[in-house]
C-alpha cells in the first residue's frame, strides 16, 4: 500500500515538472515574438499647409564676427598721424626757433659720430675734442699739444694749462672713443686700443650713449616750447592740445632720424654693414 502511494506521488511530480517546462517554453516563445514585432507609433496628422510653409523657410543665417585680438592688432597697427599746421603752430610758438634747436642737436650728434666713433683713434679726433672749462668751450689743441708717440700711443702735453687737466681727462673718458688716458705730471698718455670685437662693441655702445644725449636735448626743446605755450592766456584748451600734439610730432620726427643714424653707425662699427 505504501509503495503504491509513493509511486503515485512520484508520477504526479513528474507530470508537474513536464507541464511547468512546457508553460515556460510557451511563455518565452511568446515574449520573443512580441519583442520582434515592429512597433507602430501613431502621431497626430499635421496640416498640409504648415508642412509646406516649413519647407519653404530658408535656413538660418550664420554670422561670423571678428575676434577681439584681431581688432586690437588693427587698432595698434594703424596709429593716427598728426598733421602739422605750420601757419597755426607758428602763430602760437617760435616754430623756426624750435626746429633750429632740434637740428643743432642732430648736427652735434653727427659731428660726434664722425670725430669720436672711429675704429682707429686718430690724432685729429683728439685735437678737435671739445673741452668745457669755466663755462667756455675749447678744442683740446687750444689747451695743449697732441702728438702720436707711436702707432699705439697718443701724448697730450698740457704744461701751458695744467689747471685744465681734470676736465680734459673727463672729456677724453666720456668722448665715446673708448679711451683710457693715463696722467704723468702735466702729460697725458692715451693708449690706442686694438680693433677687437670687444672694442667694436664698446664703440657701438658709445654710439647709443651719444644718441640718448641727442634725444634728451630734442625732448628738452619740446618741453620748453610746451611750457611756454601753456603760459599763454589767450590760447584755448583745444588750440593748446592741438599745438602740443604737433610739437610732439615734430620732436618725434627728429628722434627717429637720430635713431636711424645710430643704427647705421652701429652696423658700421660692428662690421654688419
Amino acid at each position: 500500500m505504501l509503495r503504491i502511494t509513493a509511486l503515485l506521488r512520484a508520477a504526479s511530480f513528474t507530470a508537474l515538472e513536464l507541464n511547468g517546462s512546457t508553460i515556460v517554453r510557451a511563455f518565452t516563445k511568446r515574449s520573443i515574438c512580441t519583442a520582434l514585432r515592429p512597433v507602430r507609433c501613431e502621431l497626430p496628422a499635421a496640416p498640409v499647409a504648415s508642412l509646406t510653409a516649413a519647407k519653404l523657410q530658408p535656413p538660418p543665417t550664420v554670422r561670423h564676427y571678428a575676434k577681439g585680438k584681431d581688432k586690437k592688432k588693427d587698432k595698434k597697427g594703424a596709429a593716427a598721424k598728426v598733421q602739422i599746421n605750420e601757419e597755426q603752430l607758428g602763430g602760437l610758438i617760435d616754430l623756426d626757433g624750435l626746429r633750429t634747436q632740434m637740428e643743432k642737436s642732430l648736427a652735434a650728434m653727427k659731428d660726434d659720430y664722425v670725430k669720436n666713433l672711429s675704429l682707429r683713434s686718430t690724432t685729429g679726433s683728439i685735437e678737435t675734442l671739445r673741452i668745457t672749462y669755466e663755462g667756455k668751450d675749447y678744442q683740446l689743441q687750444e689747451l695743449g699739444q697732441v702728438v702720436r708717440k707711436n702707432p699705439k700711443t697718443l701724448v697730450v702735453n698740457l704744461v701751458a694749462f695744467p689747471q685744465t687737466i681734470p676736465v680734459v681727462l673727463q672729456a677724453i673718458q666720456r668722448s665715446g672713443m673708448n679711451l683710457n688716458p693715463q696722467q704723468d705730471g702735466t702729460t697725458l698718455f692715451i693708449p690706442v686700443p686694438k680693433v677687437t670685437r670687444e672694442h667694436r662693441e664698446g664703440l657701438a655702445k658709445n654710439a647709443k650713449v651719444l644718441f640718448i644725449k641727442c634725444r634728451d636735448r630734442i625732448k628738452d626743446a619740446q618741453n620748453q616750447s610746451i611750457k611756454k605755450l601753456k603760459k599763454q592766456s589767450n590760447v584755448s584748451e583745444d588750440e593748446a592740445f592741438q599745438a602740443q600734439a604737433q610739437i610732439t610730432a615734430i620732436a618725434d620726427g627728429f628722434v627717429k632720424e637720430a635713431e636711424k643714424l645710430m643704427e647705421l653707425k652701429q652696423a658700421e662699427l660692428l662690421g654688419d654693414k
